[in-house]
């Protein structure tokens, strides 16, 4: 199968270091429990100049190094790997963002997997003509059969998959988002995930 994963709170623990940060930068005490909406500056209640300060800091190198792998996340895809399956990385994180994203992915045992930036949210102001970097209209183009995703913010673009299952990674920010359809299947986790992936297999 062609499988499509989210990597920012998918494969490693993002948010909660955001909120870290929102505590240390403008002491703002949001839990990660309590991250209700996927848009961080509404979630911290922050100003422009205080979310471009918040992204910066998300996403200086030694900082997206640091963050935690979510339990059981490289040994299943390792798995899945191994087993003949065809998986990859689709990242919303900026285009500057990819060597050090590429860095944390072989540190975990994931150096098998493409790693593609793509402009998911609209934030991309200059166009970067490199092969890790991808248009959505690219992406569309793409076929997968199988995908993980936590973003309500990006259902509609794996909704562009034709009979692809969804594994929507349960988080406090996508509780209580309805669901586009029946493709998509909240999972508490990489167990539930596997367990999905391999009913589909």
């Amino acid at each position: 199968m062609k499988v499509y994963i989210d990597f920012d709170d998918v494969i490693c623990e993002t948010a909660k270091s955001f909120s870290r940060f929102a505590k240390e930068l403008f002491d703002i005490d949001v839990p990660y429990r309590q991250v209700q909406f996927f848009n961080l500056q509404k979630t911290f209640d922050l100003s422009d100049e205080q979310y471009d300060k918040l992204m910066k800091v998300g996403h200086i190198p030694e900082n997206l190094l640091a963050y935690e792998e979510t339990p059981f996340a490289s040994d299943t895809i390792n798995k899945w790997v191994d087993e003949g399956h065809e998986v990859s990385i689709i990242t919303g994180r900026p285009f500057d963002a990819y060597e050090p994203s590429r860095k944390w992915l072989d540190e975990h045992n994931l150096n098998r997997l493409p790693l593609f930036c793509v402009d998911k949210y609209g934030r991309e102001v200059f166009n970067q003509n490199v092969s890790y970097n991808m248009t959505l209209e690219k992406l569309y183009s793409m076929t997968f059969d199988f995908a993980i995703e936590d973003s309500p913010a990006a259902f509609e673009h794996v909704l562009h998959f034709k009979d692809c299952t969804v594994a929507v990674f349960d988080r406090p920010w996508n509780a209580n988002v309805e669901l586009p359809d029946k493709n998509f299947v909240r999972c508490n986790g990489w167990k539930e995930i596997d367990r999905l992936f391999q009913a589909k297999v």
